[in-house]
């Protein structure tokens, strides 16, 4: 039974490989049964709570705190994240022959990029649980995130980070009084950096899917763009597939509505798209058959630096999602992203990160291939501001 008078319904958390359930009233990270990511369950009883209340709410993921997992409201520790808006991509549709193309601006939230949403969740549930210091192992926007977060909270943060990692990266974590620990390779480096540090827990780490509540940040992105088009969702979706928690996500958040009665019975969910840079491509060469799993993958440093995410936790839950879509995998150049964030900026007055480049040019490779077809409404998802990444693109400009 729930202690606390709350407008959340969550009843427990889930074991993501067998099914165990765990108490959401304990600080928890991965499950203690399998050593897997933990998923967050509702009560979803259509009476609890409708749409139709929603107009009324606050303009941020937490008009969705039914199914957010923070029972008291004292402990959000929010800066206004999520529902940013739905773009129309009129011009660069008319370019290739799409009919209805759009795209989700991330890079429109608090510190810039999606990790907002996530870090936003994680800091409120461990302050809710009681924690005072967090670490991060991370390949930019989720330090970020998290110190701006940990800051608004008062608790004490460090972030793990590539030296590599442009400096605006590095000065905004300062700017927020993290202590930032900068390390040679890529974020799993990091992440062996931050478990050489915290080996006497003196910091909660909100590494990626290694606890539950970064994933419930992020599914909000599938709840807005559900309402933003009025219930029924897009044909495709093309998300930057590094960690993967915001593909897990949205694709949770699609479920739930519909268990809830938002999305009809009927209504077909989207085909998923997981889209990675070629310099470190573990979903796709796993999803491709090349090899069994990413347990030994060894990635190279891209542009966009929160796709170089080279063994992620979450590769079974994310093939799940892309198997279950009929969804598929893509890999992008270097040179292809920067063509892609250039065609965004020109064309469309959006200036992407390389993610979002990438995903228009992974729109573009389907669409010639006919995987895409030009009748059916493209969604993408930028998912943070190019402004932070200057210094990986100055200087390297392919406007035509």
């Amino acid at each position: 039974m729930k202690s606390l008078t709350t407008s959340s319904l969550l009843q427990h958390l889930r074991c993501s490989q067998c099914g165990k359930t765990y108490s959401p009233f304990d600080l928890q990270t991965l499950s203690i049964c399998c050593q897997a990511p933990l998923l967050c369950e509702y009560d979803l009883d259509r009476q609890l709570v409708s749409r139709d209340s929603l107009p009324g709410q606050v303009n941020s993921l937490w008009r969705y705190e039914n199914v957010l997992p923070v029972f008291q409201a004292q402990n959000r520790v929010s800066l206004s994240e999520g529902f940013t808006p739905l773009l129309p991509l009129r011009r660069l549709a008319g370019r290739t022959g799409l009919q209805h193309l759009s795209l989700k601006d991330e890079g429109l939230n608090p510190t810039g990029s999606f990790k907002a949403r996530g870090l936003s969740l994680a800091v409120s549930k461990a302050k809710e649980n009681g924690v005072e210091a967090c670490i991060i192992p991370t390949a930019g926007n989720a330090g970020v995130a998290m110190a701006a977060y940990c800051a608004r909270a008062g608790l004490e943060a460090v972030v793990v980070m590539p030296q590599h990692t442009p400096d605006a990266f590095k000065e905004e974590c300062r700017a927020y009084n993290a202590r930032l620990v900068l390390v040679d390779g890529l974020i799993n480096d990091c992440a062996a950096k931050v478990q050489q540090m915290n080996q006497e827990n003196r910091y909660f780490d909100v590494s990626t899917l290694k606890e539950p509540y970064r994933l419930e940040g992020k599914k909000t992105m599938g709840y807005e763009m559900a309402e933003q088009l009025n219930w029924q969702l897009p044909d495709v979706i093309l998300y930057p597939t590094g960690g993967g928690t915001g593909l897990i996500g949205i694709w949770k958040a699609f479920y739930e509505m519909q268990a809830l009665g938002w999305l009809s019975a009927d209504q077909k969910f989207p085909r998923m798209v997981a889209v990675q840079a070629e310099n470190c491509r573990p979903i796709v060469d796993t999803f491709l058959g090349k090899q069994a799993n990413s347990k030994t993958y060894v990635g190279k440093p891209t542009l966009a630096n929160g796709l170089a995410v080279p063994r992620p936790i979450g590769e079974p839950l994310m093939l799940k999602v892309l198997r279950e879509s009929a969804g598929t995998a893509v890999a992008v150049s270097e040179d292809e992203m920067i063509e892609g964030v250039s065609q965004l900026s020109a064309e469309e007055g959006i200036f992407a990160a390389p993610e979002g480049g990438a995903i228009w040019v992974a729109t573009q490779k389907l669409l010639r291939q006919g995987w895409i077809r030009s009748d059916e409404h493209v969604l993408l998802l930028n998912t943070g501001s190019g402004q932070k990444y200057l210094d990986n693109l100055k200087g390297k400009w392919q406007l035509k």
